[in-house]
């Protein structure tokens, strides 16, 4: 019995690609496009939304520390406290051809006034 429930609430990460976030003021502000995986821990580490763009063209991905994030049944998505306009301040990701993610995490911490679960 122990299993099943734990399975309940395990979900494959393709399904949450698309899947909406919602924001402080409970408007959609974005959808996951990715989840990173830390490899050594197995944790998941960022939620990389994809915002504004129309029909995928366009979009803007930012890395979202994935803790800042609560599923909520009812809407079929995540809450947030974070607002659309303070994720269009977010360090990007593609912004540059390799994002690296050693380099950046000190900069996501900062904007997120929180210490993000890394390596290590």
């Amino acid at each position: 019995m122990p299993t099943e429930s734990r399975a309940s609430n395990l979900i494959d990460s393709d399904k949450e690609s698309g899947k909406a976030v919602y924001g402080a003021d409970d408007k959609k502000i974005g959808s996951i496009e990715r989840v990173m995986v830390d490899k050594t821990s197995g944790k998941i580490c960022y939620a990389v939304l994809s915002f504004g763009g129309f029909l995928g063209i366009g979009d803007d991905h930012y890395p979202v520390p994935w803790k800042v994030l609560r599923y909520d049944s009812e809407l079929g998505g995540y809450r947030s406290d974070i607002s659309g306009s303070r994720l269009k301040g977010a360090p990007k990701h593609g912004t540059e051809t390799v994002f690296d993610w050693n380099a950046r995490y000190a900069e996501l911490d900062d904007y997120y006034n929180d210490v993000v679960i890394r390596p290590g």
